[in-house]
């Protein structure tokens, strides 16, 4: 047989080009399965941190209408020990959820049906209350409001859990800001509120003049006397009520060898005129200050400014002649 050393050659020229279609082939299917199986794990990670953020925010507003009920059920005279039990292991819940590496919407989904069906029992709990206390089922207007306000934040940052399209991280500074901003709702909506003050002026003799205007020599002593406003929001406990009295050049008056003294607002340092602590007991109850001075009170108009709990609670005047 003649030996053809060109056909040789072509034969291993085409041998060498299958080895490497082969090769090439194979690399494309591993690449393939590579990118699907990335392309699974993203698509399972953006799930479960959307998941992760709804049980966050229903544990939320879990949390504030156990809040709510508490209170109420407390003012109407039941027992909140479940409610407590309840609220402690929620606030273990969402804790855990922070820390979790292996989320379970399934496992969350079960206890905040078991949250929702304490807070339907304790729903019928108040009807029964109500009724036997008397109390209309309706809220007052400024109640009402503050509640739409808190469903109306509830129900915005569930609706931003359907934008997939978004950051998770800039998702997640949203809802903690967003639910910040529910936490301070709240502590507004339960601050105490003083109402009709009025403020009394005791002369050296004893004699007490009202009106609003004094002239000066008859004021030895001022009486402040105002009430607190009903709210079922506020907790039944003792609380304490800083008194100012803001002179016409804006100092306020104050001694501090009689009992003035300064207390925290807004970050700030301010003197105080009086303090005074009472026991809240949602009954629209009147708290009085009186105050002796010691010396004249300058002439023109006095502000009267109370505080309590970090919130500015009402506010008067008088003026003196």
């Amino acid at each position: 047989m003649e030996h053809n050393p060109n056909r040789q050659s072509e034969n291993k020229l085409k041998i060498a080009v299958a080895v490497l279609i082969f090769l090439v082939a194979a690399l494309g299917f591993l690449y393939f399965r590579e990118r699907q199986h990335n392309h699974a794990n993203e698509e399972l990670s953006i799930a479960q941190a959307k998941d992760l953020l709804q049980a966050n925010t229903k544990l939320d507003s879990i949390e504030i209408q156990l809040n709510q009920k508490i209170v109420e059920i407390k003012r109407l005279g039941g027992s909140v020990e479940e409610l407590i039990r309840a609220k402690k292991q929620l606030q273990k819940d969402k804790l855990a959820l922070q820390k979790t590496e292996d989320f379970s919407m399934k496992k969350y989904e079960s206890k905040i049906k078991k949250y929702l069906a304490l807070l339907g029992e304790k729903d019928n709990e108040l009807l029964r209350l109500r009724k036997e206390n008397g109390i209309l089922t309706a809220m007052n207007d400024s109640l009402s409001k503050e509640a739409q306000a808190l469903l109306e934040d509830i129900s915005y940052a569930k609706k931003a859990l359907s934008d997939s399209s978004v950051n998770y991280t800039v998702r997640q500074k949203e809802l903690a800001e967003r639910n910040r901003e529910l936490s301070e709702k709240v502590s507004l909506a339960s601050a105490l509120r003083a109402e009709s003050i009025n403020v009394y002026a005791i002369s050296p003799k004893g004699k007490e003049s009202d009106g609003g205007v004094y002239k000066s020599k008859k004021v030895d002593k001022v009486r402040i006397l105002f009430y607190l406003q009903e709210n079922q929001l506020t907790t039944r406990e003792a609380k304490t009520i800083y008194l100012r009295i803001i002179d016409p050049s804006g100092a306020t008056v104050a001694d501090m060898s009689t009992g003035s003294g300064n207390f925290t607002f807004k970050n700030k340092e301010i003197t105080y005129t009086a303090k005074q602590k009472i026991v809240y007991d949602n009954t629209h109850q009147s708290v009085e200050f009186v105050y002796s001075r010691g010396q004249a009170y300058k002439e023109g108009k006095h502000i009267i400014e109370l505080y309590s709990e970090g919130f500015k609670i009402g506010e008067g005047s008088f003026e003196v002649k």
